[in-house]
Parts: structure tokens; sequence; C-alpha cells
């Protein structure tokens, strides 16, 4: 006698659909309550805007249905809402500067948004099984490395508000770094699962603390030297601290040793220390954190404070403070725009989005069913989350400035693209984390919130 055991597995998709929906719905409410405080009217593109978001969103829906579906429902969702924010609060100091919708920065970031959407569904097209990228991992290596090293080379190379991180070619500005933490992540993540085992191997034991052999200190090296590299040589403090701390923390994932955070954490305490001893750039970077209303030095921490401060806890309301005040209010400041506009609340909120889509991509590592899958997902996961962390911990003075943008809100089409292509990758992971075993023939193809049958006997 046989025994049938159902399993019942939920695509989600209709519960997407419906997130979405209540995300662009969020959206224009924010878009016309800019309009509302600023010029006394509802815009008069607010549907035209809608209709512009809402297809985009449609149709990455809808390539989820078709191509992966039983990728993660939120993530989409929580995306758009992000991007959305963005581009609302981008428009609304371009309002407060006297430029409209065709001088400012909001159709930039609006036409970026579509771009980088649309290479977002394109990869999730071509690439069908994540594990295919392992067979580049040496390519996609030095493919980092390269785009790395691209802004110092002359001519192309360009330098902005004292870092060398940007290229430049006729009137287009690239910041390579930004595909790098992709490229890079991927290299990680298939390097790690071929070296995991000798990595985990335990060496001298110093003080009752197990230390790895002295044979694989190579690669944590290597890792330290080229993020001191990025610090000293384009003078990016946050990019240095993004790409050592992501490997470090894929390294502790892979091999669950606790000592190669604490080796780790004292190479970079070490090379940031010195590094500061011997640098003008580094040490300005500290005194203003430090003393922000220190007289003689720039007053860009310290409004972006008294902004926030001017916001408490429920905020001016959108439209109704003044974040243009602040330098850079639109990038490298936009959550002290948030915090001055929509207070402590309002931060808080943004904040538990980025929680949300951090935990989606941890999920997705827990459930992916090979070790490269676990690797990528919680390394893509890590990276957004060290990005977040380091961009209000220097704005709030928790760390020192590092002048890396807030994912997916500021302006700046290299951190969009780079951004919407995270996604993309968390959403093909999950698809096959979530994705039953075997399939029904009849039902290969879902793309509804219908239930998959399993049958095992």
């Amino acid at each position: 006698m046989s025994t049938v055991t159902t399993h019942v597995t939920k695509t989600r998709r209709n519960t997407e659909l419906v997130l979405l929906a209540f995300a662009i719905g969020i959206v224009l409410l924010a878009y016309a309550n800019v309009g509302m405080a600023v010029q006394d009217t509802v815009p008069a593109d607010l549907g035209t805007l809608g209709i512009g978001i809402g297809v985009l969103a449609l149709v990455f829906h809808l390539v989820l249905r078709w191509r992966a579906a039983y990728a993660d429902p939120l993530l989409l969702p929580i995306a758009t809402l992000l991007n959305g924010l963005g581009l609302v609060m981008i428009h609304r100091i371009d309002l407060a500067k006297g430029e409209d919708i065709s001088e400012g920065f909001a159709l930039r970031q609006l036409e970026w948004s579509a771009l980088a959407s649309i290479a977002a569904m394109v990869l999730l097209v071509l690439i069908k099984d994540h594990r295919l990228l392992s067979r580049y991992t040496f390519t996609l290596g030095l493919t980092g490395l390269g785009l790395l090293l691209l802004p110092l080379l002359p001519v192309i190379g360009k330098n902005v508000n004292g870092s060398r991180i940007w290229i430049g070619f006729g009137g287009f500005n690239l910041q390579p770094g930004e595909i790098a933490k992709i490229t890079l992540t991927i290299f990680f993540a298939a390097y790690l699962v071929q070296t995991r085992d000798a990595l985990s191997l335990v060496g001298r034991r110093v003080l009752g603390f197990p230390l790895p052999r002295a044979r694989d200190l190579g690669p944590i090296m290597i890792a330290w030297l080229a993020s001191l590299g990025v610090l000293v040589f384009q003078k990016d403090l946050g990019s240095s601290l993004l790409f050592f701390g992501l490997f470090v923390a894929m390294l502790y994932v892979a091999t669950e040793r606790r000592a190669w955070i604490a080796i780790g954490l004292t190479l970079f305490a070490v090379g940031t220390v010195v590094a500061w001893k011997l640098f003008a750039h580094l040490q300005e970077r500290v005194t203003l954190w430090l003393d922000p209303f220190a007289p003689g030095q720039s007053d860009q921490i310290a409004k972006g404070l008294m902004g926030m401060a001017a916001g408490g806890m429920f905020g001016t309301g959108l439209g109704q403070g003044r974040p243009e005040e602040t330098y850079y209010a639109n990038s490298d400041f936009i959550m002290t725009s948030f915090g001055e506009e929509l207070g402590l609340i309002g931060v808080m909120a943004l904040l538990v989005l980025y929680a949300l889509i951090v935990e989606r991509g941890l999920r997705t590592g827990i459930g992916a069913r090979d070790g490269f899958g676990k690797l990528l997902a919680t390394g893509l996961a890590f990276s957004l989350a060290l990005q977040v962390f380091v961009v209000v911990g220097g704005v709030t003075r928790v760390i020192p400035l590092t002048g890396l943008t807030t994912p997916f809100m500021s302006a700046g089409g290299s951190s969009l693209l780079a951004n919407w292509v995270i996604v993309a990758l968390l959403l093909r992971i999950s698809d096959q984390a979530r994705r039953p075993d075997v399939q029904e023939s009849g039902n290969a193809s879902i793309g509804q919130d219908e239930t998959q049958v399993v049958k095992v006997r």
C-alpha cells in the first residue's frame, strides 16, 4: 500500500501585484503632496508619471510570472517603492532650486530608473540559472578589479569632490565601482565555495582562540591590500569599507570561523589608522566627523544634522522643509532630506524597508539549494545592508562621512543600475529556492497565485 503526501507551494505573484499597486499609490500620493505644498496645485503630470511607473512595474511583474514564477514576492514592490520615493524627493529639491521637471535631476533619475529596471528584466530572461555565473569565477574577478582601476586611468578618470571614483567620456559619467561591487560578490561566492574546506581548518590557538593556518591568510591579505589601494589612490573610504567588509562577511559565512571576523576587523582598523596618519584627506574626514560645527571647514554635516533636528519626530511635511540648503541633498544626503520632511518616524519606516530587503535576501540564501547560491544571496544582501549602514552612519555621525549613495533613492544612474541588478539576482536565486523539486508536467509555467501540487509516494 502506498502513501501519498501532498505539498502545496504558492507562487505569490498575485500578492506581489497587490503590493506593487500599493507601492505605486504611495509614490503618487507623495508626488501630489509635494506639488500641493510647493506649487499649491496637483502636478499636471501626475497621471503621466503614474502610467509610466505602473507600466514598468507591470511589465517586470509579467516577466517574473514568465521566467521566475516562484521568486520572492516582496523584493520588487519594496524596490519600486524606494526608487519612487527617491524620485519624489529629488523632484522636490529641484523645485526648491527653481528647476522644473525638464531641467533638474528628476527627469534623469526617471530615465535611469527605467533603464535600470529594463536591465534587471533582461538579466532575468537571459540568466535562467544563477549557477551558470560560477563558471566565470576568475573572469568576473578580473572584471571587477579592472572596473575598480578604471578611474585611475588618465583622460577618462575624473576626480569629483576629492575622490577619484568616476569615469567620463563625452557627456556620460559612470561610477564603475558600483558594477564592480556585483562582479566581485559573484567572484567571492564562487571562490569561497571552492576553497571553504581549506579555509575552515584551524591552525594554532592563541589564548584559547583558534586561528586559521598561516598558509590560508593569503586571500584576506589580498582583499585587505586591495581595499587599502582604493582608500589611498581613489580616496574613497566608503568603497574601501564596503569591499573589505563584504569579503570578510562572506568568508565568515562560508567557513563559520569567527577568527576571520577578528582578523578582518584588526586588519581594517590598522589600515585605516595608518592611512589617517599619512593622508590629509582622511584627516579632514575624521576632523569633520569629530566636530562638524568647527569653523573653517565644510558645514555639510552640520546642515544635515540641523535639518533632521528641525524635522523632529513627525517631520515638517513633504515640500514644507528646507532640505535643499544641505549640499548634495538629493544624493549623498538624501536621507537627511527625508529626515527633515518625514521626521524620525519616516526615516525609521525607510530603514524598515531596507531591513526587509536584506531579510528576504538572507532568507533566500538560507533556502538556496546550492552553496554558490547561498553565498551569493547572502553577499548581495549584506552589501545592501552595509551600504545603508555606512550612508546613514555617515550623515548621523556614527562613523566618518564616506560619500556612498543611498540604494535606490540617491540621484545617480550607476548606483541605481547596480542595485536593480542586485534585486534581479536575488529574484533569480529565490525562484530556484522556492520552486518545488518536482513539478507536474501540466503545470510547468504557473504565473498566478495558483498552487503547485507535488506528490511523493
